[in-house]
C-alpha cells in the first residue's frame, strides 16, 4: 500500500538519506553538503521555501520528491519546480515515482499553477523514458547555466 505525506519535523534524517541516495545514484555523492540541520532549516523554518513529499510503501520510506514554487512572467502563473524525486530501487516498478509527480500535478492544478518542471541528466535514458511516458517533454532551445561558488562569490561582490 502506497501513502504520500509531507515531510515534518523529524525527518530531516530520512530527506538527507534519500538526498545522499540519489547524489549517489547520479554519481555526485562528493558535492552533497547538506546536512540534518540544513535540511530543516529549509523544509521546517517559519517561512519555509522548500517543500518535500515523503513517498511510504506498506510504511516504509521508499522514496521522496523536493520541490518549490517558481514563477513564470510570461504565463503571470506559479509553477511548481521538482528539484529531487528519488525512489529507492528495491521500491521501483510500483507507480511511486509516477504517484509522486501525480500528486504535485494534482497540487498544480488545484492551485492554478501554469506548469510543473525539473530536469534530468541527460545520460538517464531510463528517468527520460519514464518522464516522456507520462507525457513531459523536454524544453526545446534552453540551456541551464548556473553561477555558483567562487564566481557567485565574486559576482555578489561587484553588486
Amino acid at each position: 500500500m502506497l501513502a504520500i505525506r509531507p515531510a515534518e519535523p523529524g525527518d530531516e534524517a530520512l530527506v538527507l538519506s534519500f538526498i545522499r541516495a540519489l547524489a549517489e545514484y547520479e554519481h555526485l555523492l562528493d558535492r552533497v553538503v547538506a546536512t540534518e540541520d540544513t535540511v530543516r532549516e529549509a523544509l521546517f523554518s517559519e517561512n519555509p521555501r522548500l517543500f518535500c513529499q515523503i513517498a511510504e510503501w506498506n510504511g516504509e520510506p521508499a522514496g521522496f520528491a523536493v520541490w518549490f514554487y517558481n514563477y513564470s512572467t510570461f504565463l503571470a502563473r506559479h509553477g511548481i519546480y521538482v528539484e529531487d524525486l528519488f525512489v529507492k530501487p528495491e521500491f521501483r516498478a510500483k507507480g511511486i515515482g509516477k504517484s509522486l509527480l501525480m500528486a504535485l500535478a494534482a497540487r498544480a492544478v488545484k492551485e492554478d499553477c501554469g506548469r510543473l518542471e525539473w530536469s534530468v541528466l541527460d545520460w538517464n535514458v531510463d528517468a527520460i523514458a519514464f518522464y516522456e511516458g507520462l507525457g513531459a517533454r523536454p524544453v526545446e532551445g534552453w540551456t541551464v547555466y548556473r553561477v555558483s561558488g567562487e564566481a557567485l562569490q565574486k559576482l555578489g561582490q561587484q553588486g
